[in-house]
């Protein structure tokens, strides 16, 4: 099985690197032929172009900065489209847009070619361990005769449904996550402003149920939202009483807290309704 790989930048490249070290025969390109020379001296051959490099290969991957780059790639002249031979499969591993992927894969389609989209998850440095989570939409059965490149260089490949729904995994998972980065700022400033040293609230964090166990979505999630069920374990009036203490507190130290007023509205709301006297995720059914 030989494998194509298109672009070569801060996650492409280590991941281009795996396959070749599990043995696979590799053609590489990027816009900057400079960036392939490490994997040039390991084996791997340059393609002039992603159409060169397409029609040459069993499987073919992109790691692209976005949708435009993946659409020139794919669809612009000399572009994989233009080569690939029915029978391959292509996979992108671009955080893409789900519009643009369809309507590859579509393409792709017509040309009796199985399209995945498989963002990846764990940065550079789960692409340099070689340990990425893969976040898989597209057939299973074309998943499946992949396997053994991705496992390459990631140690989970999770299948999400259909084309297009690993990009929407990666969208929202992303949003997520850089999210709870700047709320786990605004409570650590309110935290320092209000006494503690920045170490020990750090550490404080790290040990409690909620970024050191994961706790709301393993276990209180589960058995309250996504379950329906809203016996209190912690009551959506308690929740609002620590959020007004919260409050007090950036009043007095004069600590600006967007993100943590606006979840405090919501579950405003919530009580508003009456719900006071049940657990407090009832506040996401608002949502």
């Amino acid at each position: 099985m030989k494998v194509g790989f298109i672009g070569l930048g801060q996650m492409g490249g280590p991941l281009a690197k795996w396959i070749l070290d599990a043995g696979f025969p590799l053609a590489v390109h990027d816009v900057q032929k400079h960036v392939a020379a490490p994997l040039l001296e390991m084996g791997a051959v340059w393609a002039e172009s992603p159409g060169h490099l397409t029609e040459q290969c069993d499987v073919v991957a992109t790691c692209l900065p976005g949708p435009v780059e993946m659409e020139a790639v794919t669809m612009g002249p000399d572009g994989i489209l233009e080569k690939i031979r029915p029978g391959t499969i292509y996979i992108d591993h671009t955080t893409n847009s789900p519009e643009v992927v369809r309507a590859v894969g579509s393409e792709m389609d017509n040309r009796n070619v199985k399209m995945l989209d498989i963002p990846l998850d764990g940065g550079r440095e789960g692409a340099l361990a070689g340990n990425l989570t893969l976040f898989a939409g597209g057939d299973q059965a074309a998943l499946e005769s992949v396997r053994p490149v991705l496992k390459s260089f990631s140690s989970v490949v999770v299948w999400v449904g259909e084309l297009g729904t690993g990009s929407i995994t990666k969208i929202v998972h992303n949003a997520l996550a850089m999210s709870v980065d700047l709320l786990v700022t605004e409570c650590l400033t309110l935290g320092v402003k209000g006494g503690v040293e920045l170490p020990r609230l750090i550490e404080a964090f790290k040990r409690g149920a909620v970024l050191g166990g994961n706790m709301p979505f393993l276990k209180r999630m589960p058995e309250t939202l996504f379950q329906g069920d809203f016996s209190p374990r912690f009551a959506l009036n308690l929740a609002c009483k620590d959020y007004g203490l919260a409050s007090e507190l950036a009043v007095q130290h004069e600590v600006p807290t967007q993100l943590i007023d606006l979840c405090q509205r919501e579950l405003s709301k919530a009580l508003d309704r009456g719900w006071g006297d049940q657990d407090r995720t009832i506040a996401s059914t608002l949502q």
